[in-house]
């Protein structure tokens, strides 16, 4: 990126001001460094359409249901189990990724 070729004064205050919560980097928004911004800018994260393809469509719509159960003080699953609220957890498929 063309930011990483700029002289590492220049650098270190922009990560400065990233850390406070501006954004340096066209298209950085969320960052927060100089680092994570630059990677936000040129597409590289990608952790939700990752985690889409592991577990498919329908596993990915499922784990979003149970999210939007959790409180502060209970998880989406057990939200879910104490309002009889059906998850179909075998929904969430696997493409040879393992958390082991």
């Amino acid at each position: 990126m063309a930011s990483e070729k700029m002289d590492p004064q220049k650098r270190r205050e922009l990560d400065e001001k990233a850390r406070k919560g501006e954004v340096v980097i066209p298209g950085g928004t969320g960052g927060k460094s100089l680092e994570a911004q630059e990677h936000l800018a040129e597409g590289r994260s990608r952790g939700g359409q990752t985690r889409k393809n592991e577990i498919g469509h329908e596993g990915y719509h499922e784990m979003g249901k149970k999210g939007g159960l959790s409180t502060t003080d209970k998880s989406g699953g057990e939200r879910a189990a104490e309002e009889g609220i059906p998850l179909d957890e075998s929904k969430y498929k696997t493409n040879g990724c393992s958390n082991e």
